[in-house]
């Protein structure tokens, strides 16, 4: 079965065409090997899919013969994501809530309060 195909199939993309363009960007690896969507995939291959900044570390254990549901997906894949994975995400969430864009314009008075307590908590 074709990588994007598998991906699709075992719920980690919701159109297949995403997953192949994850696979054209290199965001997909079977056995440390970055691979196009294309690539076949067997039983006991070992995939690390990148999402939402979270390397998804996959072992296929059988091939499906078409889309599962999701109750169905540990039958086909066992996942051996370690938990730091996701423990890092939640650091990124709490770093982006006091991140700024550049070109957002000026700082709005409650941001001008937030930053006048930080900096008087530092003092």
């Amino acid at each position: 079965m074709r990588i994007d195909k598998f991906l699709w199939c075992t719920r980690y993309f919701k159109t297949r065409n995403i997953a192949t363009t994850a696979c054209k960007k290199g965001q997909v690896k079977v056995n440390d090997t970055v691979v196009k969507p294309s690539r076949e995939v067997y039983p006991m291959d070992k995939l690390v899919v990148r999402k939402n900044q979270i390397n998804y570390q996959l072992t296929v254990l059988d091939l499906p013969t078409s889309r599962v549901g999701a109750k169905l997906v540990n039958v086909y894949r066992k996942d051996t994501t370690p938990k730091e994975a996701f423990e890092n995400n939640e650091l990124l969430k709490y770093a982006k809530d006091h991140y700024r864009k550049k070109g957002m314009g000026r700082p709005t008075k409650k941001d001008r309060r937030d930053i006048d307590d930080y900096i008087d908590e530092s003092e």
